[in-house]
């Protein structure tokens, strides 16, 4: 099968998450700075959502740039992963609007955690079809950050039993530990042209 569908697809999804986030902050109808104070929360956890959602995505393209053919498994993986992905923008609306407390704040690290675990599912689906010498595989190396993650997600779920906003700093970290761009998979296809 031809990978153009799917990655069509994953993108229409993706920028419809988006779309569905940025509509939960209302408009205040005030004229003031003082009146974005009350929605600053929604608006924290918008961005914290948006750059998940933009690390998903350009991890999603690159690692599909590496793929040859796609197989019934790997569809479904990649609906699983998209699943869990859709479910970050509610979980976003329910940290914004309850100030990040504790319960809103465990239910985001879950759908983070299982977003990951998706994307895990979909790598390795992914492996399997190409395979231990493909490009994939070559540029995963030992996959530290991918490791290191859902740790991290557990710390800020455990953490959201006493303080949202240190599971919050869990959630952060993850962030900016994939925001750093990955060079790995673009140094791999730069060496295999």
């Amino acid at each position: 099968m031809n990978k153009t569908r799917l990655e069509a697809f994953s993108d229409g999804v993706l920028a419809i998450i988006i779309t569905i986030m940025v509509l939960e902050i209302k408009v205040p109808h005030e004229v003031s700075f003082s009146a974005l104070k009350p929605i600053l929360p929604v608006f924290l956890s918008y961005v914290l959502s948006f750059i998940y959602v933009g690390i998903y995505w350009n991890n999603h393209h690159h690692m599909l740039h590496t793929v040859k053919q796609i197989s019934g498994g790997i569809l479904w993986a990649n609906l699983h992963l998209l699943f869990w992905l859709s479910m970050i923008p509610f979980a976003t609306a329910w940290i914004g609007e309850n100030h990040f407390a504790p319960i809103p704040m465990m239910l985001y690290g879950i759908v983070l955690l299982l977003c990951a675990l998706a994307y895990f599912i979909l790598q390795y689906l992914i492996l399997k079809k190409h395979g231990p010498d493909s490009v994939l595989s070559k540029a995963i190396g030992k996959d530290s950050k991918g490791k290191l993650s859902p740790v991290f997600y557990i710390l800020g779920i455990i953490a959201s039993n006493y303080n949202g906003l240190i599971a919050g700093a869990f959630y952060v970290l993850v962030a900016i530990m994939w925001l750093i761009p990955d060079k790995r998979i673009e140094r791999i296809l730069d060496h295999s042209e």
